[in-house]
């Protein structure tokens, strides 16, 4: 018999959802039976992946967010639940980075990584849970059986990599951020775990693949290969599945080997 994961009945709130790893995310979560509300500045994307994901014959409803803005995390996960049901499911997702050494790095430089990567995902963490919390403990409406907070990290936050200095402190925070997050959380059936993706090759930094910097980077990996956005699926499905209730405060690479 084929083992499956079902998320039939289950509701996600994916962020940073208007492209690359968030996109994909969204349509695995799809694919396997959620409800996925997806979440991003940029609307207009997300409705496109919308349709996407509805003529694959899933669910999905759009909403605007700004991570570095706490009322519009609020305002968004509000109407997720409204419109949706009670969020089982946050894929904390958005992301930012910077290329420059840290001798050049100003502090808006600074404030606009850290401010997204590290702050941004943490309060929209909060505001989730928060919600969580209050359905295991019978003060709000909803069935509660058990959450799941992935939060997307990087390998960069495992292994400082040159020219991104401040992105690898941002995602190194966002990994300890999450063992702080499983210790408080897990009382309340939530289960908060780091995926810590590697080189991906996305529409954001295709074209780097093709140059010549890239090319050297590509040589230097274990298996001279960047990733693919799906090469993620079977990690997030398993940190996002009904029957990981037993994983809490994982720190999970997929990178290819890379960091070893």
């Amino acid at each position: 018999m084929a083992y499956q994961i079902d998320l039939s009945g289950r509701v996600a709130l994916v962020t940073g959802a208007s492209s690359g790893l968030g996109s994909q995310f969204a349509k695995t979560l799809a694919k396997a039976g959620a409800g996925v509300v997806l979440a991003a500045r940029r609307v207009e994307r997300l409705k496109t992946l919308r349709a996407e994901i509805e003529a694959d014959g899933g669910d999905a409803h759009v909403v605007t967010l700004d991570v570095t803005d706490r009322d519009s995390i609020a305002a968004a996960v509000a109407h997720a639940e409204t419109e949706m049901g009670a969020i089982d499911i946050l894929v904390n997702n958005s992301g930012v980075s910077t290329t420059q050494k840290l001798v050049d790095v100003t502090p808006d430089d600074f404030d606009y990584v850290m401010g997204t990567n590290t702050r941004g995902a943490f309060f929209v963490a909060q505001e989730v849970a928060k919600r969580m919390i209050a359905r295991s403990k019978g003060t709000a409406p909803g069935t509660f059986t058990g959450g799941r907070i992935v939060n997307v990290a990087s390998m960069a936050g495992l292994r400082v990599l040159g020219q991104i200095g401040v992105y690898a402190m941002s995602k190194a925070a966002v990994i300890h951020m999450t063992k702080a997050m499983a210790l408080e959380w897990g009382r309340f059936g939530i289960n908060v775990n780091a995926l810590c993706p590697g080189y991906i090759d996305t529409e954001l930094n295709h074209h780097h693949w093709q140059t010549e910097a890239g090319q050297k980077l590509v040589s230097m990996l274990p298996r001279k290969r960047v990733g693919k956005p799906q090469d993620l699926d079977a990690a997030l499905m398993m940190l996002c599945a009904n029957e990981s209730h037993f994983v809490n405060g994982a720190v999970l690479a997929a990178d290819d080997g890379f960091g070893v």
